[in-house]
């Protein structure tokens, strides 16, 4: 069983909606930046999302790549499972995000993004964990280059 990494805080009094989610962790040839996805209200996200229906992982991941950034990508391995407790301002909702992270690499750009307000940055590591939105996703990042740097030894 995978161990599973919790952040955000509980509040018992109220309800909370689970919203399945898949994100790739993109890292540079020279393994010191990672890829975010910056949407026009300057949040940084990892590329990704919601599953939708049926969809696998691999296929939310491939969608989202497409949706947000117009690229194929790579799936080369599991990262792990977090979840995050948030409020929503946007939606004015109480969230479980449950986020399935995967180690990505890039492909080639094959359209334009579906989602006109997300654009491709490349940050450096330490500054991607301190400005991704969801701590969830910092965690990913750590534990992706962490996951990486074992593998290259």
């Amino acid at each position: 069983m995978q161990a599973k990494h919790t952040f955000g805080k509980k509040d018992p009094n109220k309800a909370y909606i689970k919203r399945p989610a898949v994100y790739a962790v993109i890292f540079n040839e020279t393994m010191d930046k990672t890829a975010v996805v910056q949407a026009d209200s300057r949040k940084s996200f990892l590329l990704g999302g919601g599953i939708e229906g049926e969809e696998t992982h691999i296929e939310c991941l491939k969608r989202e790549a497409i949706e947000e950034l117009g690229v194929e990508i790579k799936i080369k391995q599991y990262i792990g499972y977090a979840e995050r407790y948030f409020f929503s301002t946007k939606e004015y909702k109480n969230y479980l995000g449950q986020g399935y992270f995967y180690i990505c690499q890039l492909g080639k750009k094959i359209c334009d993004p579906i989602e006109e307000d997300h654009h491709l940055i490349w940050m450096e590591i330490d500054e991607a964990q301190r400005k991704l939105f969801h701590e969830h996703q910092s965690w990913a990042v750590k534990t992706a280059l962490e996951l990486s740097r074992q593998n290259d030894k």
